[in-house]
């Protein structure tokens, strides 16, 4: 069996009616398809997996080395709670057009349903269009029948909080929670390793076939959370040269890296892989006991840092001031985290 070091992965592209040629020059793909909707960065879905593209595991998916390395890749707590599936799924999405209106389910309705994970996600808008927008959670207490009044009316987006975005804005979007994505934003998304979405409302919309786009108005109506919150944006502050923690859950643990010089992160401890994600100028990764292993990642590429080497440098690549990332683990170095995923519903 071979050594684990850090993976790279070939590109991942999916066209979907919504996409557009963002994601394809932000990586420089001359040669790829047009109208990319999503780069599935880190995915062991099933059909959708990621091929490594560096070192002696090369040409070997995601889903394969798990099975292989387990616990030596994944960590000892997912590998148990998860029955040794990889549990997190990194994308970059760019989006010409609004998505559609949707909603995830929960761990519990999707194992029900469809035998999966359920799908908590969040969002790290990377760049937008002038008066570009999101929807995410109800701004008004609304039915379930006035739920279904409004998808018939094509009046449902009315119930919905609109949210003016900039660069570097996160939300976290729990399942159970009416979102979409608007026209014009790209942004990188760490979700449950799911594949599943209620399709709500959209827009009357075809599809790449020509075809009406399904729509789960009847499914979707046990997977929404009615609940209006308050404020529905994650907030954070950035430590320059420090990990800027943004968001904690019992699936991943987000952190912004923005680094002018080496920053060295001792993450073996939290018994999780690492999913480094590039947001800014480009960065050099090693375990920190042996540089031999060292990769480069560039702005729009991604990683994944197995759990047995988590300890890591991480530094800003020659040729560059300065770079950010995003960093996505799970930590059960706390124990409220292990006793969490020690209680999956797998």
């Amino acid at each position: 069996m071979s050594q684990l070091y850090p993976l790279l992965f070939h590109p991942n592209l999916h066209q979907l009616v919504w996409g557009s040629n963002r994601i394809r020059e932000w990586k420089g793909l001359s040669d790829a398809i047009d109208n990319i909707g999503e780069s599935w960065e880190v995915s062991a879905v099933k059909g959708k997996e990621s091929i490594i593209s560096n070192g002696d595991l090369a040409g070997k998916n995601l889903r394969e080395i798990c099975e292989e390395y387990g616990e030596r890749l994944i960590g000892k707590t997912a590998w148990k709670a998860y029955d040794g599936k990889f549990p997190v799924l990194a994308k970059f999405i760019g989006a010409e057009t609004d998505l559609s209106i949707q909603v995830h389910p929960d761990d519990v309705l999707a194992k029900e349903r469809h035998d999966s994970l359920g799908k908590n996600e969040m969002w790290y808008i990377i760049d937008n269009k002038p008066g570009a927008k999101l929807f995410s959670g109800f701004k008004k207490h609304i039915t379930k029948d006035e739920y279904k009044e409004h998808v018939v009316a094509g009046t449902i987006c009315d119930t919905l909080q609109e949210h003016a975005i900039r660069k570097g804005d996160m939300f976290y979007i729990p399942a159970g929670r009416v979102h979409a994505i608007g026209g014009g934003i790209l942004l990188a998304e760490i979700q449950q390793s799911s594949d599943i979405t209620y399709r709500i409302y959209d827009y009357n919309r075809k599809g790449l076939d020509g075809k009406p786009r399904e729509l789960h108005t009847e499914q979707a109506v046990d997977a929404i959370d009615f609940n209006v919150e308050k404020d529905y944006k994650t907030h954070y502050s950035i430590r320059h040269n420090k990990p800027s923690h943004a968001i904690t859950c019992p699936f991943f643990q987000i952190n912004i890296l923005d680094i002018n010089n080496k920053t060295i992160r001792h993450l073996k401890k939290c018994d999780s892989f690492i999913i480094y994600m590039c947001l800014k100028g480009a960065c050099t990764i090693y375990p920190e006991q042996d540089k031999s292993k060292a990769i480069t990642i560039q702005e729009g590429f991604s990683c994944l840092i197995p759990a047995e080497i988590a300890d890591v440098v991480v530094t800003p690549a020659e040729g560059h001031e300065d770079a950010c990332m995003l960093e996505s683990f799970i930590d059960n170095y706390k124990p409220w985290y292990k006793r969490f995923m020690l209680r999956s519903v797998f």
